[in-house]
């Protein structure tokens, strides 16, 4: 399940690294849980309409923002706090909420993503990162939505996630951002899932690669 929130402008400015204040408004919003060091079945896209100058980033015209997630429940808790207390950040605040239901997808569909996919590994004593340009990413990006499905108790059978330039315009690129003082980046850049109806509607809500509970790999 998905929500599409509708905002306010800001009244103040928003740092051009401001993600970490998004899933900060996501957890207020759903209270004491115990998200926040479990597997993250749900993501988040950045805001829209961004204005950008050398102090940052306005939002004159409002925003939008949404939310998946696989338990319903999850963003049935978030409608609940969002009425609660409407308020993000920098004086934005949710003014419409819509509901959205899961497509039919059939396999082989291509995503666009609303922020970078995110791949990390631990390769001997270091980390290392992954881009659309390397090798290793669909079986790494698989691998992930993989174990994500066996969490929710869902079938990964089969299941096949790949970076594609596949009928788009869209050029590929890296982007990143610092999330509480530590640098990540990620792939722009288009994803194809092969797999079932099921399979790839779980991926539209979790989407894909690791940390979409901060603001990666969301799809659209």
């Amino acid at each position: 399940m998905r929500i599409y929130l509708n905002t306010t402008k800001n009244s103040t400015i928003v740092p051009y690294n401001y993600q970490s204040f998004l899933s900060g408004t996501l957890h207020k919003w759903l209270g004491i849980n115990e998200m926040h060091d479990d597997t993250s079945l749900y993501s988040f896209s950045w805001l829209t309409k961004a204005k950008s100058n050398e102090n940052g980033l306005n939002f004159p015209e409002g925003s939008q923002w949404f939310i998946s997630a696989f338990n319903p429940d999850l963003i049935r808790r978030i409608i609940q706090g969002i009425q609660t207390d409407s308020s993000m950040f920098a004086g934005i605040e949710v003014n419409e909420v819509t509901i959205a239901e899961e497509p039919y997808f059939k396999s082989g569909h291509v995503f666009k993503v609303a922020n970078p996919v995110f791949i990390k590994r631990q390769v001997g004593e270091r980390k290392k990162f992954y881009y659309f340009n390397d090798a290793e990413s669909a079986t790494l990006l698989t691998e992930t939505l993989a174990f994500k499905l066996e969490k929710a108790g869902l079938d990964s059978e089969n299941v096949l996630v790949e970076f594609t330039t596949e009928n788009t315009s869209i050029v590929p690129k890296t982007k990143g951002f610092t999330h509480k003082n530590i640098f990540n980046k990620g792939s722009i850049c288009p994803v194809k899932i092969h797999g079932t109806p099921e399979q790839l509607a779980f991926a539209w809500n979790v989407g894909v690669g690791s940390s979409t509970g901060i603001g990666f790999g969301a799809l659209i």
